[in-house]
């Protein structure tokens, strides 16, 4: 049986009309901590959907990112469709999206035709550059979005072209900024009563991340460049591999840390050495530190390092797998990897809730429905339909209570 939501968003309604990643992260963030979230997708399927690994034909992503939502297929193409959603952002408190600019506008569902119905409604609208600016109409998915950003020149190593995490991060970043935002906003309504739009895009949620090299240039003309897994003017904090051919990660920049690592490494005398004793001339000699730190480390195994360095309270980690992760006790005991039943998987693992708040936690109620899923209990339960009304809509194919075969899947997102 399906859990009812909790938390602090319960009792906000949010209607989610995203696609790919951006827009149903948020959804998903927001739907985490109780919100009830009523995504719309196209028949066919959320492209997420096709995105990442499969197992007996059903994706395992959607597993997760559709979790705790309502699914309803209803399309926005149908001028009926339109009228749908129309109804249901009428009786939302939050709506997410994510096309192009002026998509939503062109179908009549923009935020002053919807506000004009609903003032308290609250959207967030997520894109590649923002719903104003020059750029604003140009198509942009994450990686366009760290490209621009500059933060994907800064990724990688510097004798390298620049490269790319295996992970939709600049997607996930903004969907944090626009679900914060979307908080944000519903708490502004409590005072003034209205809603209003949360502006939240792939490159300025990038653009965030580099924020020291911004005054560095400004000032200095420093242009910051790849470093590989060492973090400039911060040593050491770097990736070192161990005898049996594993990596660690070893942050010890604070100036007490240092001593406490040089005498970790058998070497108590780096500390007072004027070459190392400040983080200023460390990092003015980090090529040279790195060799001394990566000689200790090399000549043992991993287990070994870790073993030292945490009784020495050093900020140090082995780089995991996720084969790793899952033999963890600490992921475990933190309840990030959460088993939940799922009709065709039987169980599935997905990862946890973060944050952890202590009074009102969020939680997982449901691994991600199917496509349509929840159309019908969503159309009766908040529009009042009945059940011959959306049969009728389904024979017309406006809506669709189960999968149809893929075609072409959605256009104009972000």
């Amino acid at each position: 049986m399906t859990q009812r939501p909790s938390g602090p968003l319960a009792g906000i309604r949010v209607l989610e009309l995203g696609s790919s990643v951006a827009g149903p992260y948020c959804g998903r963030l927001l739907a985490d901590f109780g919100a009830e979230v009523i995504k719309v997708e196209v028949a066919e399927g959320d492209p997420v959907r096709s995105m990442g690994k499969r197992l007996e034909g059903k994706s395992l992503y959607a597993a997760s990112i559709f979790r705790n939502k309502r699914l309803v297929s209803i399309d926005l193409k149908s001028p009926r469709g339109r009228e749908l959603v129309g109804e249901l952002a009428a009786k939302c408190d939050v709506l997410v999206e994510n096309f192009r600019p002026g998509t939503l506008e062109r179908l009549g569902l923009g935020y002053e035709a919807l506000s004009a119905r609903n003032p308290g409604l609250v959207m967030v609208r997520i894109s590649g550059f923002g719903q104003s600016g020059p750029y604003a109409q140009r198509a942009g998915y994450g990686a366009i979005g760290e490209a621009l950003s500059g933060l994907r020149h800064l990724t990688g190593d510097p004798d390298r072209a620049p490269a790319r995490i295996s992970a939709s991060v600049t997607d996930e970043v903004t969907a944090i900024y626009g679900a914060l935002g979307a908080v944000m906003a519903l708490l502004a309504r409590v005072t003034s009563g209205r809603g209003q739009v949360v502006d939240a895009c792939l490159y300025e949620s990038a653009f965030s991340l580099i924020e020291p090299h911004i005054p560095a240039y400004d000032k200095l003309g420093v242009i910051a460049n790849r470093t590989g897994s060492r973090l400039p003017d911060s040593a050491p904090n770097n990736t070192y591999v161990t005898r049996d051919r594993r990596y660690i990660h070893i942050t010890a920049m604070g100036d007490a840390v240092f001593v406490r690592l040089s005498a970790a490494i058998g070497r108590p005398e780096l500390a007072d050495d004027p070459k190392y004793a400040t983080q200023l001339a460390r990092s003015a000699n980090e090529e040279e530190l790195d060799g001394i730190i990566g000689e200790w480390v090399e000549a043992r195994l991993l287990d070994e390092v870790v073993i030292a360095l945490n009784a020495a309270g050093i900020p140090a980690a082995p780089v995991y797998t996720v084969e790793d992760i899952f033999k963890d006790e600490h992921f475990r005991a933190r309840d990030m990897l959460v088993r939940m039943p799922d009709e065709d998987f039987g169980s599935v693992a997905l990862p946890g809730v973060v944050p952890k708040l202590s009074a009102t936690p969020g939680g997982i109620r449901h691994a991600g429905h199917g496509v349509g899923e929840d159309t019908v209990d969503v159309l009766s339960e908040v529009l009042g339909l009945t059940r011959e009304e959306i049969s009728r809509l389904e024979h017309e194919r406006v809506v669709a209570t189960q999968p149809r075969p893929a075609t072409r899947l959605a256009e104009n997102a972000a």
